[in-house]
């Protein structure tokens, strides 16, 4: 299933919800701020109009210019392409006097009072006082277009241009508000096998009080569970250890006795069991204590040495060879002996499931990192993927309990390193690479 994330999907929502808002409200005020401008604009035309239609009505009152020759052109300084322009016309509808901006048409041949849009202006025509002249003033369109889209740009503008900032305090405030589940997400995340106490109060809204309750209870639950296990994987293991040391032992004089008869591969055959038992024992033990957090106590401790006792003690005991490469020291902070524990069980599997006769080799690198590699016939990536599972064995014949690498595991986190199993080994076509990456917190001596 594809992942999503709730603070996306709030600022994604949120965002468009706003943006919707914004450009309904932009056309609103748009439309809001065209007809304004307009009317605007029209009562300038008609406040000019009437101002003229005054000039020419005193005109005519005095008897002076009722009648004026048609075809004058007044000419005006500063003329241009927005400047409004007029016309006088008598009422036959003879053009008398025009500004030198306007056609030496009439804007408007039907001359009745009123606003006209004529080609490439905008008209207001008037009558004069005495009704002799009509007067015709006209805005260029050019103009008008201009003023309307200037006031809408000033009016939608600072939308556009806060958006963005819109769209970051929104970010802001989504993710302060999600800070709180945050805190919870990383307070859930650090609980494990090793830590399953309980989540610490949080400043929480009510809506993940809930939730932090059910997670506590939850990790109560499950504390007691494996609490449960724990003590009894121990005291089982722990109860049977000296009653199986005894069969062992009862069972070696009872080979020794059975020498060169008929019944001593039945000795054997119970001898191994018996050692296969106790080993199973042990690893349960392991497993327990592995469990426990115990790997987060300790002081500094040189893992070089461990790694090398453990070496010659597996050699001893099964005739192989392990070989050893790389710094002389690698410290670490943490408990030795569960340490030892960890790569017992790594070199132990690389003795057990690796080729007879060949070497298993171990190489430290100046960066942490601990590189155990046997070799084998190459695994397949289903085999690699259960075998760190408890109980779990890959395909082979060789004696074991299926926990080695899942003690492993619980180790390598306790620690703070990251373990990793590869096979075939890099660069070749067979063998099983585990690799241990330690934390760089202090440098090797080398």
């Amino acid at each position: 299933m594809k992942q999503w994330s709730l603070a996306s999907r709030i600022v994604s929502g949120t965002l468009m919800v706003v943006l919707g808002t914004l450009v309904v409200l932009s056309i609103l005020i748009a439309a809001f701020t065209r007809f304004e401008v307009t009317e605007r604009l029209d009562n300038s035309l008609q406040e000019v109009a009437e101002r003229l239609e005054f000039v020419v009505g005193k005109l005519d009152e005095s008897g002076k210019n009722t009648s004026i020759p048609g075809g004058r052109i007044a000419y005006l300084s500063g003329v241009n392409r927005r400047t409004l322009a007029y016309q006088i016309a008598g009422t036959d509808g003879h053009l008398e006097v025009r500004s030198q901006n306007a056609p030496p048409k009439l804007f408007i041949p039907d001359l009745k009072t009123g606003f006209y849009n004529a080609p490439s202006f905008r008209v207001y025509v008037v009558p004069s006082a005495s009704g002799h002249h009509y007067i015709l003033v006209g805005e260029p369109d050019f103009h008008r277009n201009e003023a309307v889209r200037r006031a809408v740009l000033i009016s939608i503008l600072p939308m556009i241009i806060f958006f963005p900032a819109i769209w970051i305090l929104v970010r802001w405030h989504v993710r302060h508000a999600m800070r709180p589940l945050t805190c919870l997400q990383q307070e859930i995340r650090s609980r494990g096998g090793s830590n399953l106490e309980p989540v610490p109060p949080l400043d929480l809204p009510e809506e993940l009080v809930t939730i932090h309750t059910a997670v506590n209870l939850l990790l109560e639950r499950l504390k007691m569970a494996l609490s449960t296990e724990r003590a009894f994987a121990a005291n089982a293991a722990h109860e049977l250890r000296n009653p199986v040391a005894a069969l062992l032992a009862q069972v070696q004089l009872l080979k020794a006795k059975l020498a060169a008869s008929d019944h001593e591969e039945q000795a054997r055959t119970i001898m191994q069991q018996t050692r296969r038992i106790g080993r199973t024992m042990e690893k349960l033990l392991q497993l327990s204590r592995a469990t426990s957090g115990i790997a987060l106590s300790g002081e500094s401790f040189d893992l070089i040495p461990v790694i090398q006792f453990l070496a010659e003690e597996l050699e001893r005991e099964n005739h192989c060879i392990i070989k050893i490469s790389g710094v002389n020291s690698l410290l670490l902070t943490g408990d030795m002996d569960i340490a030892g524990i960890l790569f017992r069980n790594l070199l132990e599997n690389a003795v057990l499931h690796g080729s007879s006769g060949q070497a298993v080799k171990v190489k430290i690198t100046e960066d942490q990192c601990v590189m155990i590699t046997n070799d084998c016939v190459s695994l397949s990536p289903e085999n690699l993927k259960d075998l760190e599972k408890p109980f779990i064995r890959g395909q082979t014949n060789a004696d074991g309990s299926g926990l080695g690498l899942a003690i492993a595991r619980q180790i390598t986190e306790q620690l703070g390193a990251e373990m990793s199993v590869t096979s075939p080994i890099p660069e070749q076509t067979r063998g099983v690479m585990v690799s241990i990456k330690f934390q760089s917190s202090k440098k090797n001596k080398k």
